[in-house]
């Protein structure tokens, strides 16, 4: 590739790293790893009501767990309000975008017009001609992007081909809330181009929003990034990805104690794939990794193979390597205080260091690793359990049976 390759990842504060996330970050940061480029992370974070800290430490601690690193320092969108604003007013003094001061009361009557005739909701282009000077008084405006509304629009796509959106089907989207926030679509586009991303690797469900960027890049004359949108992840039924499922945070799979290698394995088999390649490493998918081998289709999340694929790491993984893995592990597992305690003492940690040629030939997870190993920790001497009636001497086992009402 001639320019320069860089990809974003680029989540939403509002709660925990999911596992779809945790995959779209993965693409960016192999593509980018691949073509010697570089991954930026940016924090979408304009939702101010439901974005949070907590949230934000919760995504970048994810990204760490599962060994996907970034360039630079993460960018704030929030952050970056005043240019997106700048962008807006430069839109609407270009005659691609208006004042729209239509009141709640009337986008709502919009909105049930559409309805009760099953079309549709989208904004009737109310104030499109119409000239500020019949603004009605006490009306703060929103600026609406000025789409086109004859012709298609179209996304040449690196996973699902060329899609083409007719113009008559996107309404005149807001790029500035009445408020002076600017809306996401508008704050996407201009964030990319500032940050010189080249490729834009995501989910399939932003490919209406890629429609509406395109017609935003054309009009601001930008260049536009490279578009891949890749197939969703649904449970092993086909129905959509739920927690029941496996639609967990990231961290939840570190707590079940999963190995972020196997992660990032099963991870880079959901929606691509290498031929009949299952195991590899990480350095191997960064080799082979490409969008033309990534489907269209919804990838399926099985527990089982996850497992499975958990278990062939643990059991190739070198004992030190696996120890240190489980040391790391068990501040996250509400069961593992007391063993990390224990395992302070040098003897008991080589004792559990010679017990792991054993005990990771059977176990799927480190919360099994761990369990296995219980008696590694116990007091000694063990404590001893009485043998049921059957085997006590007769005598004894007659007065018992004598003392039981029956």
């Amino acid at each position: 590739m001639s320019s320069p390759v860089v990809t974003r990842f680029a989540p939403s504060p509002t709660g925990y790293l999911h596992i779809g996330g945790g995959r779209t970050a993965l693409f960016n940061w192999a593509f980018a790893k691949r073509h010697g480029g570089r991954m930026l992370l940016r924090i979408e974070d304009t939702d101010r009501e439901r974005s949070t800290a907590a949230a934000i430490d919760a995504i970048l601690d994810g990204l760490t767990w599962l060994g996907l690193d970034w360039a630079g320092e993460p960018v704030s969108q929030y952050g970056r309000a005043e240019r997106h604003r700048e962008v807006a007013e430069q839109l609407l003094a270009q005659g691609r975008a208006y004042r729209c001061y239509c009141t709640p009361a009337e986008l709502e009557a919009m909105r049930a017009k559409a309805e009760s005739e099953k079309r549709p909701i989208r904004y009737n282009g109310a104030w499109r001609g119409r000239d500020p000077s019949e603004a009605p008084a006490g009306v703060k405006p929103a600026i609406r992007f000025k789409s086109p509304q004859e012709g298609e629009t179209v996304i040449d796509d690196q996973v699902q081909g060329t899609v083409v959106i007719p113009n008559k089907d996107l309404d005149d989207l807001i790029i500035l809330r009445s408020d002076g926030n600017p809306t996401y679509n508008l704050s996407v586009v201009v964030d990319d181009h500032d940050m010189g991303v080249s490729h834009i690797i995501r989910g399939v469900d932003h490919l209406t929003n890629a429609a509406r960027q395109t017609q935003i890049y054309k009009a601001m004359g930008w260049r536009m990034p490279v578009m891949a949108h890749i197939p969703l992840i649904h449970g092993p039924d086909g129905a959509k990805l739920s927690k029941r499922h496996g639609a967990l945070g990231v961290d939840a799979y570190r707590a079940m104690g999963y190995l972020p290698e196997a992660m990032r394995n099963y991870l880079a088999r959901l929606g691509w794939s290498h031929g009949d390649d299952e195991i590899f490493p990480t350095a191997q998918f960064v080799e082979w990794f490409g969008l033309e081998n990534t489907g269209k289709s919804p990838a399926r999340f099985d527990f089982a193979k996850l497992e499975n694929l958990n278990g062939h790491y643990m059991r190739h993984t070198a004992d030190a390597s696996l120890l240190q893995s489980l040391v790391a592990f068990l501040p996250h597992w509400e069961e593992g205080k007391p063993m990390l305690k224990a395992l302070e003492d040098e003897a008991t940690r080589t004792r559990l260091l010679r017990a792991m040629p054993g005990l990771k030939e059977r176990a799927k997870t480190l919360i099994e690793l761990a369990k296995s190993a219980g008696f590694l920790f116990a007091a000694r001497p063990f404590p001893s359990t009485p043998p049921p009636p059957k085997f006590w001497p007769m005598a004894e086992r007659s007065c018992f049976l004598a003392s039981c009402k029956f």
